[in-house]
């Protein structure tokens, strides 16, 4: 069985190619190990490995893993990729790095009153329902530009919305995987078009994140093919 630090070079292998063939820079994506339901020796065994961005979708499970990996604390950046329920908003502003599903205004505001002075400002980006599956959490794409623009305006030093995220519903073949990577990649740059300093669209998994390289994802979340298949 190959070791995670085999399945982390095959991954980025894959990004490297997939940037090769779209012609931008291999730095320009950045890889997101997810993390959830595996446990703390997963994540030092993937940061010896020289990984350091990891996602997760629950903050009870993020957090105990968190106060496990205490003394790798300044060398990893956590990543909240899952929903955030309003009343657990205390404890992602004073713990983690990055939010990607912010898809209320109400979420930003205690995110951003929540957020202790003394940390850098927490990275948000905006979830988008570009499939519109009833199913999924996120914004609609019609609604995304007066979300950003509030987000955008609270306290800088708290919060800094940075763009967008999307979960699409999988899709067969490639161009199909395609089209709401690109309909998110329009949006964000409709978004920069209208004024608001945005870099990143957090996008691709680990079935689609060629599509998703190709239509310029910043950030790829990429679980099974370096973790291996959930329990």
């Amino acid at each position: 069985m190959a070791t995670i630090s085999a399945k982390l070079q095959e991954v980025r292998g894959r990004i490297a190619a997939a940037c090769e063939r779209a012609g931008r820079p291999v730095q320009s994506v950045t890889l997101l190990a997810v993390s959830k339901t595996f446990g703390a020796d997963a994540v030092r065994a993937a940061h010896a490995a020289g990984q350091c961005a990891f996602g997760e979708n629950y903050v009870q499970e993020a957090l105990a893993k968190m106060a496990a990996l205490a003394d790798l604390r300044d060398r990893l950046e956590w990543h909240l990729i899952g929903p955030l329920q309003s009343n657990k908003t205390r404890a992602v502003a004073e713990a983690f790095d990055w939010v990607h599903a912010v898809d209320r205004l109400k979420v930003a505001q205690r995110l951003a009153e929540q957020r202790p002075p003394s940390l850098p400002p927490l990275q948000l980006c905006l979830q988008v329902n570009v499939s519109g599956e009833a199913s999924k959490s996120g914004v609609a794409p019609a609604d995304a530009a007066a979300l950003a623009r509030a987000v955008a305006a609270l306290p800088r030093e708290r919060v800094a919305l940075r763009g967008l995220m999307a979960i699409p519903e999988p899709a067969g073949d490639f161009e199909q995987q395609r089209r709401p990577h690109r309909a998110l990649r329009e949006l964000l740059q409709s978004l920069r078009d209208g004024g608001l300093a945005l870099d990143t669209l957090s996008m691709g998994m680990s079935a689609d994140l060629d599509a998703a390289v190709a239509e310029g994802a910043t950030i790829v979340r990429v679980g099974s093919a370096i973790f291996g298949t959930r329990g």
